[in-house]
């Protein structure tokens, strides 16, 4: 890990309201509820709330706790006094430089916004695997067969339209086979955009709030576009 001279750094631009510093009781009630205490030596949600309310926002900020978090929400729902934690912990994770997120979360962003999906698939590749796994549908000799099923794209007027993890053609194209089959046996009119169809925000995980619109928007855009009532997030 990088070592950063703390009296270097920007003053961050975390928002906590003083009177969290006075509500906040130190009972450890949040610390308790957190599936994530004890995972970074030093830090649970106790320590980051009074860390943070005492004006150690840079410290918390860039420690691992931000990312261990799982923002699950279970410190805040468990708070007598209703601090409130998830949102302040999510906000570290925003104020982080961009360049110091860890792991892959901002790379995939940032292919997201450039290429359509997290990791970068091309739309005739992505076109061909479905094409592909509709016609091992509709010829499954292990499981039974889906006579005359296909993987509707860009269908207008559809009920359901489906966004996909990209894991999944990527890594598990399998996988995607279990959801369509229900909606095989229910007659489900349903279909897949052929673009943007990524159900994975990077940037609401991220703290790339910017980038979490976009996503979003993208997929509305493409209810609206082909007419569909309703978005389905298998994710």
């Amino acid at each position: 890990m990088d070592v950063i001279d703390l009296d270097k750094r920007p003053r961050s631009k975390l928002a906590l309201e003083p009177k969290w510093a006075n509500i906040c009781f130190t009972c450890g009630t949040c610390a308790s509820a957190c599936p994530a205490t004890g995972l970074v030596p030093g830090w649970d949600p106790r320590r980051a709330l009074t860390a943070i309310a005492l004006g150690l926002e840079q410290e918390i900020i860039y420690s691992k706790w931000p990312w261990v978090c799982t923002l699950c929400g279970r410190c805040q729902y468990k708070c007598p006094q209703g601090a409130e934690l998830l949102k302040t912990f999510r906000q570290c994770r925003t104020v982080r430089d961009r360049d110091k997120v860890p792991g892959p979360l901002h790379k995939g962003t940032m292919t997201n916004i450039e290429r359509g999906n997290n990791l970068g698939i091309p739309k005739d590749d992505m076109l061909d695997l479905l094409a592909g796994l509709g016609v091992e549908m509709e010829e499954d000799e292990k499981r039974t067969p889906c006579p005359g099923f296909y993987v509707p794209v860009d269908e207008e007027g559809a009920n359901i339209i489906v966004t996909i993890n990209s894991k999944e053609p990527f890594a598990e194209p399998d996988d995607m086979k279990f959801l369509w089959r229900i909606f095989y046996t229910a007659k489900e009119n349903w279909t897949v955009s052929s673009i943007n169809w990524e159900g994975v925000n990077w940037g609401l995980f991220s703290g790339d709030d910017e980038s979490m619109k976009v996503q979003v928007g993208r997929v509305l855009e493409n209810a609206r576009r082909l007419k569909v009532k309703t978005i389905l997030y298998p994710e």
